[in-house]
């Protein structure tokens, strides 16, 4: 196997119990950026687990600091909004603070992609229960976002999302859908949906911008890495080296 170089170092702080986004964030990454992951405990998808997996943010960000990561990111929508408007700055803060690295979080990198693409109105395609649902679309409310619509297949068990097949988010993301949408947007970092992206953007003729897509293109910026990512969505193929927000 040839040498390969490796520029930048991408660290990912992910819920133990994911399975999904090791594999995807491996295959999307440029092969000059290594990742290196920590992390937390995390089984279901309740309110409980998503306020207790914090608990070890500070710990596992200073063990990817060990590894002289360039950034941290935190790509786990749900557990980084789950307190409101402003949550996520909040462990941004505990993160860099720990690790002396820069860091964001998934619900951040959502924010600022739509901002990025002058995004207004968004449908909202998620994998677990309404109940949880409703933090998500208080917190794109709270901070500026018109949700025109959503709809949930009601996971709990993140062992479960992480076995489901890439078709069912195709077909909740077609289904939220409306004409009044600028975007989709697919939260949930363990659910398979990477494959399905590009599909899906033909197919609506707008954005679709899914968790791990959102988290890599806020990482990589903030590694100063712009080169484009062909097959995962127009974020990552038309929007990693622009500097200004484009629609």
């Amino acid at each position: 196997m040839p040498h390969v170089t490796r520029t930048h170092r991408f660290g990912l702080l992910t819920p133990s119990s994911n399975s999904t986004q090791e594999p995807e964030f491996s295959e999307v990454l440029p092969r000059t950026v290594s990742l290196h992951t920590g992390r937390l405990a995390f089984t279901n998808i309740d309110a409980d687990t998503l306020v207790r997996c914090i608990e070890e943010l500070a710990q596992e960000s200073r063990k990817l600091a060990d590894a002289e990561v360039g950034v941290i990111v935190f790509a786990a929508t749900a557990p980084s909004l789950t307190k409101g408007k402003g949550y996520d700055r909040e462990l941004i803060k505990r993160m860099e603070d720990a690790s002396g690295k820069p860091a964001t979080t998934a619900s951040t990198a959502f924010i600022e992609a739509l901002t990025f693409l002058g995004i207004r109105r968004i449908a909202i395609a998620a994998p677990w229960s309404e109940t949880v649902n409703k933090t998500v679309v208080s917190f794109m409310e709270a901070n500026g976002f018109e949700v025109v619509n959503c709809g949930v297949m009601g996971f709990v068990r993140n062992t479960e999302l992480g076995r489901a097949d890439p078709q069912t988010a195709y077909e909740l993301g077609r289904s939220v859908d409306r004409p009044n949408a600028d975007a989709v947007i697919m939260p949930g970092g363990n659910w398979p949906t990477m494959s399905i992206v590009e599909r899906l953007e033909r197919e609506l003729g707008k954005p679709v911008l899914t968790n791990n897509a959102a988290s890599i293109w806020a990482g990589l910026r903030r590694l100063k890495c712009h080169d484009s990512i062909a097959g995962y969505g127009r974020l990552l193929r038309d929007h990693l080296g622009d500097e200004t927000r484009s629609g």
